[in-house]
C-alpha cells in the first residue's frame, strides 16, 4: 500500500473508532443509558415513521433475523420499540418507535448532524462533490463484500 493509500487508511480505521467511542460514551452518560450502541443503530435503521418489518432492519443491520428478533424483545421491553400488526397482511409484524424510541432517534440523529457539519465546514460545492462520490465509490464497495 503507498503511503497517500496508507495515510488514508489509517485515518478511516481512527475515525471509525473514534466514531463509535464517542457514540458509546455519550450513551453511557445519558438517560439512554440501558442502551446498547447496536440496539441505537436497530432504533436508528426502524426510522421514525417507516414502520419496517423485521426482516428489512435485520437486512439493513447485517443481522440474522432471530438476532434482530431477540433484539426487538429487549427494545420493546425497554419501551423504545413496538410491534404492529401489517394493515396488509394481518399475519406481517411491523416495528415501530415509541415515544421513547423516537427522542433517542432524534438525539442520535442531532450527534450524526453535528458532526457531518463539521466533515463538511470550509469546503466549497466542488470538494463536497468530491467527497460525496469517494463515499459513493466505498459504499459501493462495501455492497459487493457483505
Amino acid at each position: 500500500m503507498d503511503e497517500r493509500n496508507k495515510a488514508i487508511n489509517d485515518s478511516l480505521v481512527r475515525i471509525y473508532g473514534d466514531i463509535m467511542w464517542i457514540e458509546e460514551n455519550e450513551l453511557r452518560k445519558s438517560k439512554f443509558n440501558d442502551l446498547t450502541m447496536r440496539e441505537m443503530h436497530a432504533i436508528h435503521a426502524i426510522s421514525m415513521y417507516d414502520h419496517k418489518s423485521t426482516s428489512e432492519v435485520a437486512k439493513e443491520l447485517h443481522l440474522t433475523p432471530g438476532t434482530l428478533t431477540s433484539m426487538a424483545d429487549r427494545l420493546v421491553r425497554k419501551g423504545y420499540v413496538i410491534r404492529l400488526r401489517s394493515e396488509d397482511d394481518r399475519r406481517g409484524i411491523r416495528l415501530g418507535l415509541t415515544k421513547k424510541g423516537r427522542v433517542v432517534y432524534r438525539a442520535h440523529e442531532a450527534f450524526h448532524n453535528m458532526m457531518v457539519k463539521s466533515f463538511l465546514k470550509d469546503l466549497d460545492a466542488t470538494e463536497i462533490k468530491t467527497i460525496e462520490k469517494a463515499l459513493w465509490n466505498l459504499e459501493q464497495f462495501l455492497r459487493e463484500h457483505s
